[in-house]
Order: structure tokens, then C-alpha cells, then sequence
């Protein structure tokens, strides 16, 4: 066989991309899409088994990514032409994309954690909690796919130019949206509407979001990459929102506190679109900045601008004017006491004084400062990566 011959195998033909980056784009969609309506199932009518549709489209994105990494990696290592063996790395004896290697092993953490989960939930219950044991390994083989994925696709881009590199940044951002997202999902608990008056949200958000968007805009240079990535986070779970109301369900499980007749949506997407908007529009005035500097205004500016925009509309969220289908403010888990603050659409003051307020908006700060200059060594490494 040709090395050209050769070469096919990996490509899409007449693009230039590989079927493994475009398989990454499939498999981040399915796992956002899997674990989004796994969060609504348990919401809506409890964990009744692990054969659920959602559980099975994960699954299936953590297989593909297990066994097309897998393939890719058996076939540079034995029958790679040149081309393709040079740009790879070499890992215990075996040669592949750095990204490949990467989103192998997520796939097999993601694998692992579904018999752990099973034996977890018989273990101590139906819980009805996002951070757990198995669901921490599920995140972490999460992330090894979408990274793998965002690795493999910033590889191909660094090494190519013209029409082909512009179609390569926006499967890369498209894949960087999904990043976002997970990230979001986890925080969850701590961004709950009954909490966005309170510090503990901004400190939960600001905690690692600015290094993803940081390292995802530096790799990619597109003038618009937060916005991108954001925007990609943002129509995602509108789309889910709006999306899973539309299918009856009830609940398989009790004590049942509210009367359900469809899937429970997740709440409204957090607005870091408009301070990701507003960092792109500035990234001309600060961009030849120290690097500190850049990591001190953009962090600050970051969580200020997500502060004013999104205070008001947690306020507007708990109003009467918010209770309707677009706003998903009028469905709640049947496990929803009556008397609790989501039901009752009043705020949960998190912090007891006004002094751990003020902690925990500072720690905010921070995190969004330390995260934007670590995202942004991490976005320089990722421009340089080939292979």
C-alpha cells in the first residue's frame, strides 16, 4: 500500500481532516447529550436502571472514543506510513496522537465507571447527587475525551493553513464549547438559581472556567473564540431546555412532591457569553500586554461583567415574568419539597455574614486570575502542539 494509500485511511478524502477529529465531534455530542438527559432522568423519574437510553448514548460516545483512539493508535504504530508515524508520539511502545492517547484513556475511565456507578447505587442508594466517587471518574474520562478530541483537532491545525485551518478552528471551538460544558455541569449544585445571589456561585464559577476559555482562544487565534466556545455552551443546553419538556415522563420512584408530566429541563445557561463577548471585543487593547497583566484584567474583567449581567437576571429569573417554557423556571424534581426555596423562587443566602460574602467573592477573584494565567501558559503549550 502507498503512503498516500496509506494516508487515506486516517483522512476524510478531498478534506484533509481525520475521521478521528470528525468522529471527536459525534462523540462530545453524544456524551453532552447522554448526560444532560441522565441529569433530567433522575429529576424526572429517578435512576430505575442503568439500561437507560442516556446511560447508553454516554456509553456509546465513551466506546467510540475508546475503540477509534484504539484503532488509530494499532494502525500508526504497525502500518503508519512515515508521514504519520512522524507526527505522533511514542507512549509505553506504542505510537499515536497525543490526542488519541488521551481520549483512549478517558474512554476506558469512562467505561470503567459504569459497572462502578451500578455497584455504587446498590451499594448506598439512589442518590440523586452530581458529585460522587463514580461520577468524579465519569468526569474525568469525560474530559479526557473532549480534550484528547480538542488535542488531536489543535494538532491538525497548527499544521495546516488556508481554507483547511479555518475549517479545523471551528471544529476545535465546537469541541471547546463541549469542554465548557462539562465543566458547567459539574457546578451545577452551586449555580442554582436560589444561589446566584450569594458568593459561593461566582467562586464556583470562576474556579477553572477562565483557564478552559483562555487555553481554548490562545491555541486557536481566532479573534472570537470565547464568544465561540460560549456561544456553543449556551445554545446547547437552550436546545436541551427546550428540548426534553417536549417528552412525557413520570416518576418511577418516591417520595414524589410535584406533579410530573414531561422531562424536567436544566435551568437557563449561565451568561458567560457576555463577558467572554466583551474579552474578545477588548483583546485588541490588551493582547501585546505582560502576560500578568493580561491574566489580571481579563480575570478581573471577566467575573465583574458576569457579576452585573447575571445578578439582575437571577432576579428576573425568581419573578413571575420568568415562569413560562423559555425560562424553565416552573418544573422542579419530583423530589422538591414545596417548602424549599427552588419551589418558592426566593433566594438561599449561602454565606451567614456579610464578611464570608465578601470572602468568597474575593476568593472568586482570584480563581478567575490564577485560571486565566495558568489558561494562558496551557494555551501557548496547545499552539505549539503537532502531533
Amino acid at each position: 500500500m502507498s503512503e498516500t494509500s496509506s494516508d487515506s485511511i486516517t483522512q476524510v478524502r478531498g478534506q484533509g481532516i481525520p475521521w478521528l477529529v470528525w468522529a471527536n465531534v459525534v462523540i462530545s455530542v453524544s456524551i453532552a447529550t447522554g448526560l444532560y438527559w441522565d441529569i433530567s432522568w433522575h429529576e424526572t423519574i429517578g435512576r430505575d436502571s442503568f439500561w437507560t437510553p442516556a446511560h447508553l448514548l454516554i456509553q456509546f460516545g465513551a466506546l467510540l472514543a475508546a475503540l477509534g483512539s484504539a484503532w488509530v493508535i494499532m494502525q500508526t504504530s504497525f502500518s503508519g506510513s512515515p508521514a504519520a508515524r512522524q507526527n505522533s508520539v511514542r507512549v509505553l511502545g506504542l505510537r499515536g496522537p497525543l490526542g488519541a492517547f488521551i481520549a483512549a484513556w478517558g474512554g476506558g475511565a469512562m467505561l470503567t465507571s459504569a459497572p462502578f456507578d451500578n455497584w455504587w447505587h446498590e451499594a448506598y442508594g439512589l442518590d440523586v447527587k452530581i458529585i460522587s466517587p463514580p461520577h468524579i471518574l465519569l468526569a474525568l474520562g469525560m474530559a479526557g475525551i473532549m480534550w484528547g478530541g480538542a488535542i488531536l483537532a489543535v494538532a491538525e491545525l497548527n499544521r495546516t493553513e488556508g481554507a483547511l485551518r479555518r475549517k479545523l478552528d471551528r471544529i476545535f471551538l465546537f469541541i471547546g464549547g463541549f469542554i465548557i460544558l462539562q465543566g458547567m455541569t459539574l457546578k451545577l449544585e452551586y449555580t442554582n438559581r436560589v444561589l446566584l445571589h450569594s458568593g459561593i456561585s461566582y467562586l464556583w464559577i470562576s474556579a477553572g472556567t477562565l483557564l478552559f476559555l483562555e487555553a481554548l482562544s490562545r491555541s486557536s487565534g481566532n479573534r472570537w473564540a470565547r464568544t465561540i466556545v460560549t456561544g456553543v455552551y449556551s445554545i446547547f443546553v437552550l436546545i436541551m431546555m427546550w428540548v426534553l419538556p417536549l417528552f412525557p415522563a413520570q416518576p418511577k420512584l418516591g417520595p414524589v412532591y410535584q406533579n410530573i408530566t414531561h422531562m424536567v429541563p436544566l435551568p437557563f445557561p449561565i451568561l458567560l457569553i457576555v463577558p467572554a463577548f466583551v474579552l474578545d471585543l477588548m483583546w485588541p487593547i490588551f493582547k501585546d500586554a505582560p502576560k500578568w497583566q493580561q491574566a489580571l484584567f481579563g480575570g478581573v474583567a471577566f467575573l465583574a461583567i458576569l457579576i452585573a449581567v447575571e445578578w439582575p437576571f437571577a432576579t428576573f429569573l425568581m419573578s413571575p415574568a420568568s415562569r413560562n417554557a423559555f425560562f424553565a423556571t416552573v418544573d422542579f424534581p419530583y423530589f422538591a419539597l414545596p417548602t424549599s426555596p427552588t419551589v418558592r423562587h426566593i433566594f438561599v443566602q449561602w454565606e451567614t455574614t456579610s464578611g464570608a460574602f465578601w470572602r468568597d467573592m474575593g476568593l472568586g477573584f482570584l480563581a478567575s486570575v490564577v485560571s486565566t494565567r495558568i489558561g494562558i501558559v496551557f494555551g501557548e503549550w496547545m499552539s505549539r502542539v503537532k502531533r
